[in-house]
């Protein structure tokens, strides 16, 4: 009976040769958590105990860290591709994105929260920013390779 089993003919799976195009599923996927990550960290901001101008202080923070992450990955793509970008534009997206992570850092470790929501709000910001990294690493694969077929 064992013998039968492996005279058997097995099914060979037909292999797709990678084109380099990011799956729908992890598209869906950094979509998810670029949007998870916003509406809990603006949740978070909305439920809190503090003074308006902190809300806004927080919700700058994630808006100009989410443009900066952008611009870092935009301008890596580029010069990885050989379009130019000036050493200025490159060096002030690393600047800006390390400074809204650092203004973040100072607000959270002078605000007046709980450690369990100072936490909350710094894993959800990271949450975004990685996100908007992988969904903009996305789109620019998808036009690079939608570039690539027509012609």
């Amino acid at each position: 009976m064992e013998n039968s089993m492996f005279n058997e003919k097995k099914e060979v799976k037909k292999v797709e040769e990678f084109n380099g195009r990011p799956t729908s599923a992890f598209v869906s996927a950094s979509w998810m958590a670029v949007l998870i990550g916003m509406v809990s960290y603006c949740i978070g901001l909305w439920n809190a105990y503090m003074e308006l101008n902190e809300k806004g202080y927080y919700f700058t923070i994630l808006l100009f860290g989410l443009f900066s992450v952008v611009s870092v990955q935009k301008s890596v793509r580029d010069r990885q591709e050989g379009i130019q970008v000036s050493d200025m534009y490159y060096g002030i997206s690393w600047f800006t994105t390390l400074a809204s992570i650092t203004l973040l850092v100072i607000g959270l470790w002078n605000a007046d929260l709980e450690l369990s929501e100072k936490g909350f709000y710094a894993m959800s910001f990271l949450l975004s920013l990685f996100a908007a990294i992988a969904v903009q690493k996305n789109t620019r694969d998808i036009q690079f390779l939608d570039k690539l077929e027509e012609k």
